[in-house]
């Protein structure tokens, strides 16, 4: 009878996750429940420990909650448990990205470097995944060049994205644009996208942030950031709390800081953690 029990535990233990448990802690962040996301998230990791989709799970209520050192764990787990998924890598990237914005300046040098590794793990493990792609471009955008980063070799992950999908890689261009600051070559990018899909939500996006950090179109930039509000953010996009601090930016560029007050509490609204939206709210106090 021990031995059944023993069996019968070390089964559950491997078993996936059902849908209906993933669902709950999924229904959880997006109710912004996070202390409830947390303790089920947990739950699930005390009752699952060699499910690799359980941390995956705490890790993303990790990340929603703004705490990076526990994502990070979490994610070094799941990938640890599942080392050959490739999106599992991208997620522990995003977790490492999150960290490095609040570490100090050795802890930056270290994480960063963990943050390219895992980039670049993901796409030698799934060539055809995107988000990873663009993830890689821009860390190799941002990192210096003694921590293998570089300005071609963003490009050359544009160019393989723009391969595989042709509105995916133009926006990459977007964002390496943004960059360098080549604002005028970022909205012909974006402009290319909408032409032909114009609800092209992360187009769409990258158009409100260019007129924010331009000065330029701004009318046009809030109309692309209005409509990003009606659609679903896309995997890897910048969600409604990114888009609705943006209008806040183009609000206060038109000088109503009404409407900009208005714009960053949606954004607090959608998520309470959302850092650069609390700061913009400090220059009302």
């Amino acid at each position: 009878m021990r031995l059944l029990i023993s069996l019968l535990l070390t089964a559950a233990a491997h078993a996936a996750l059902a849908p209906a448990q993933t669902e709950a802690v999924r229904g959880l962040l997006r109710d912004h429940k996070l202390s409830e996301a947390v303790a089920a998230a947990n739950s699930l990791v005390a009752a699952r420990p060699a499910e690799p989709e359980a941390y995956l799970l705490l890790g993303s209520v990790c990340i929603a909650k703004g705490d990076a050192d526990a994502a990070v764990a979490a994610y070094e787990k799941a990938t640890e448990l599942a080392p050959k998924n490739g999106d599992y890598q991208r997620q522990l990237g995003d977790a490492y990205g999150l960290a490095v914005q609040t570490a100090g300046m050795f802890s930056k040098m270290s994480l960063g470097k963990k943050c390219l590794a895992a980039y670049e793990k993901a796409v030698e493990l799934d060539p055809t995944n995107l988000t990873a792609r663009s993830s890689l471009a821009s860390m190799y955008q941002m990192a210096p060049g003694m921590m293998g980063g570089g300005i071609d070799k963003a490009y050359a992950q544009a160019a393989e994205i723009k391969k595989l999908d042709a509105n995916r890689g133009r926006v990459a261009y977007t964002i390496l644009f943004i960059g360098e600051k080549k604002y005028a070559e970022a909205f012909a990018e974006t402009e290319e996208v909408l032409k032909a899909t114009p609800d092209y939500y992360a187009a769409l996006f990258q158009f409100g942030r260019v007129a924010a950090l331009s000065g330029e179109r701004i009318d046009r930039g809030m109309d692309a950031l209005k409509r990003c509000l009606t659609l679903s953010p896309p995997q890897g996009s910048p969600g409604h709390d990114a888009a609705q601090w943006r209008l806040g930016n183009l609000w206060e560029k038109k000088g109503d800081k009404k409407a900009a007050r208005t714009a960053y509490e949606a954004a607090l609204a959608i998520n309470p953690n959302f850092q650069q939206a609390i700061d913009a709210l400090k220059k009302f106090d």
